[in-house]
């Protein structure tokens, strides 16, 4: 059966051109074709069918049927798509391991934004962060154990998942004789960097007490180093200090809690950052001691640390941001309701808004909103409606239509219903203070709405407890121009005067004048926030001091006679 196997490319012409004629080969195939296509029908008839799949031209090999490829492309429990799934345990290992030497370049070439690409990698490592990674990380590190290996180990050495027998075989490198070459130095900031991994997983796991010693020990290592390349690094390590100590029992604002216990060690750090001018240790210490200090309520001396020391003007965005929130924190809780709004108009507009890092937005937010409502203003309705602080921002909704609506009695209900939201937010006690205001906005609706009102039916719509405080309060809104009415005391009632044209008073200059403010402080923002090259003078300088000294080089041969002053190169020297 010659005629069911294909030729191969070019053998009808050699047959043809040997024979001298074609046409009894075409017949033999045609015959062939014929034979095939009958006996693909026998086949169809089957209950399995096998599709030939034809063979391209000049291809010696076999065609493979389509059952096997598709047997083959299963997703089984050996199939490709389950061994192309990285390990990942591996995978963060990788990952840590890539940020070294980003860290050592940091180093050599004193450029501190390959610092911040290994510090922003943190959050996708996190979830994947376990002792079996860390206990892999170090000794693939460190060729021979050292005591702070030792202790990075000692620290997540509980973990379940932590591999003592690994760890076994690393610690008998120490009695293996000692090689050749000496092996590199692990540079401290690798150190430090792998710490803060040990304390994100031990606060990750609740390891608080665990924490809070390691945390320690880290920060006293941290003062016999001073070098310009651990600042990131450094800053990190303190805010993780102060976190395990925020819960470590007892917890604040208890008068003995054990945060207060750190302020000495803030404080150090704080004085020692400023006299080496570390601007990112400066900028973080001093938002952990404002945060120290406001959660036991100490706000003297809160406010003695703000007036005694000046925050970076180029600190990170971050901190700034914080910074401004615990300063509009503060002024707020002494009745500066001004400048307190001006600190949190600038922390929320420096805080990200992305629905992952939504936490502080909404803080600030919810603070700026009672600061708002305790200068007599009331928040656009479109800060309501954002996707981020929509369902945050219902109780504080409500509180301002109550305010605006002047209800007393709704006001009160509404702050004894979400007793618990507003004490978590720290805000009740400012909350509180808005009931005088919730009362003169009723007064001023009241005289708005009305050319004549009694006192007695002030105090019941106000819900007022004697017609003496409804005549008190009035009298008050009259003296701070709250509302334009005289009172009459022998008849008991308030009379309102005539509204006059607002726009022949001084408000709408007033608002208009804010908002330039506004808009200049956004800009001279913008500008200080313009990144410029780093070193750039350093580099100038040193251009400088090359060229005069090769000037003072050939002064110096032309004055010795090795040099005519013909062969001097041509132009003036100024560096003489």
């Amino acid at each position: 059966m010659s005629g069911d196997r294909p030729y191969l490319n070019g053998s009808n012409s050699a047959e043809e051109g040997k024979n001298g004629s074609g046409s009894g080969n075409q017949d033999k195939q045609s015959q062939s074709n014929k034979k095939s296509s009958g006996s693909t029908r026998d086949r169809q008839r089957d209950g399995k069918m096998t599709v030939v799949v034809p063979p391209a031209k000049g291809s010696k090999t076999p065609t493979v049927p389509e059952e096997s490829v598709d047997a083959n492309m299963t997703d089984g429990p050996a199939g490709e798509t389950q061994e192309d799934q990285p390990d990942p345990v591996e995978k963060a290992v990788a990952e840590i391991k890539a940020n070294l030497p980003l860290l050592d370049r940091a180093v050599t070439q004193f450029d501190p934004r390959f610092t911040l690409r290994a510090l922003r990698s943190i959050p996708s490592v996190r979830k994947q962060l376990t002792a079996e990674v860390i206990a892999i990380v170090v000794t693939e590190t460190y060729p021979i154990p050292t005591p702070t290996a030792e202790s990075l180990l000692s620290a997540v050495k509980d973990d379940a998942s932590f591999p003592t027998t690994k760890v076994q075989e690393w610690h008998k490198r120490k009695e293996a004789p000692p090689p050749r070459t000496a092996p590199k130095e692990v540079l401290p900031e690798v150190d430090v960097y792998l710490s803060i991994l040990v304390q994100v997983h031990l606060y990750d796991k609740k390891s608080i007490n665990a924490g809070a010693q390691f945390s320690s020990a880290l920060v006293n290592h941290l003062r016999t180093l001073n070098r310009r390349t651990l600042d990131s690094l450094a800053a990190r390590v303190y805010f993780y200090y102060s976190l395990f100590f925020e819960e470590t029992s007892p917890k604040p604002p208890s008068p003995a809690a054990a945060v207060i216990s750190i302020r000495k060690p803030l404080l150090d750090a704080l004085r020692t950052a400023t006299l080496r001018k570390d601007q990112d240790i400066q900028a973080s210490v001093t938002t952990l001691l404002l945060r120290n200090y406001l959660s036991t309520s100490h706000i003297k001396q809160a406010d003695l640390l703000i007036y005694h020391t000046k925050f970076p003007a180029a600190a990170p965005n971050n901190s700034f941001a914080r910074y401004l929130y615990y300063l509009g924190r503060i002024r707020a809780i002494q009745l500066s309701y001004t400048e307190a709004h001006d600190h949190l108009v600038g922390a929320t507009r420096k805080a990200p808004t992305s629905y992952k890092a939504s936490g502080f937005y909404q803080a600030s937010t919810k603070l700026l909103i009672v600061v708002e409502l305790l200068m007599g203003d009331i928040p656009d309705r479109a800060t309501f409606r954002q996707p981020s602080l929509e369902k945050s921002l219902q109780p504080y909704l409500q509180l301002v239509q109550a305010v605006s609506a002047g209800d007393v009695v709704g006001f009160q209900s509404l702050v004894q219903r979400y007793n618990s939201t507003f004490r978590k937010d720290d805000t009740y006690t400012l909350i509180l203070r808005l009931r005088q205001n919730v009362i003169r906005t009723g007064v001023r609706m009241m005289s708005l709405s009305y050319a004549r009102i009694s006192l007695r039916d002030i105090c019941l719509r106000l819900g007022l407890d004697s017609e003496e405080s409804a005549e008190y309060i009035v009298a008050k809104a009259i003296r701070d121009g709250v509302i334009e009415a005289s009172l009459d005391h022998e008849r008991g009632f308030m009379k309102s005067k005539e509204v006059g044209d607002v726009y022949a008073t001084r408000e709408p200059g007033d608002a208009f004048h804010e908002r330039i403010q506004a808009c200049l402080a956004l800009h001279d923002e913008s500008v200080k926030a313009m990144r410029f090259p780093m070193n750039q003078h350093r580099l100038e300088l040193k251009n400088a001091q090359e060229a005069r000294e090769r000037e003072r080089e050939l002064a110096k041969e032309i004055v010795d006679g090795d040099m005519d002053d013909d062969d001097a190169p041509s132009g003036d020297f100024d560096g003489i």
